[in-house]
């Protein structure tokens, strides 16, 4: 059964190149297009994995809703990848060994997404 990856993102051309990606490589992917959804696809659907934007509706969306999957006790394990142009826009860089307290993430991707690292990091944080 091929495992199921979520993503979070307001970007319908990304989610859709991510789609075509995983889905070459595997995976099953379902998405939601704001941070309410998410959450609501994650417990009604129980993927593997969840990719998250952190800039939907709000510039921060992305890590409230990275901090109540976490506060959840049913989704709490869930893995989840942050997705982020941060950086390019702003030069602040996140990196989940030092910002684990601030953000509890298990990794971080700068947008725009390479492909092949992508399925890598999708495959290096999924639960077997």
């Amino acid at each position: 059964m091929a495992k199921k990856v979520l993503i979070i993102d307001d970007d319908f051309d990304l989610v859709e190149a991510m789609r075509i990606t995983l889905e070459t490589a595997g995976f099953e992917v379902i998405d939601a297009q704001d941070g309410e959804k998410g959450l609501e696809k994650i417990r009604l659907e129980a993927p593997d994995i969840v990719l998250l934007d952190v800039m939907m509706s709000s510039m921060d969306e992305g890590f409230h809703v990275a901090y109540k999957i976490r506060k959840e006790s049913s989704i709490k394990d869930t893995p989840i990848i942050m997705l982020t142009a941060v950086g390019n826009q702003t030069g602040f860089q996140f990196d989940p060994g030092k910002d684990a307290d601030f953000l509890p993430v298990d990794a971080f991707l700068e947008k725009p997404v390479n492909p092949k690292k992508l399925v890598d990091v999708v495959r290096q944080n999924i639960k077997v």
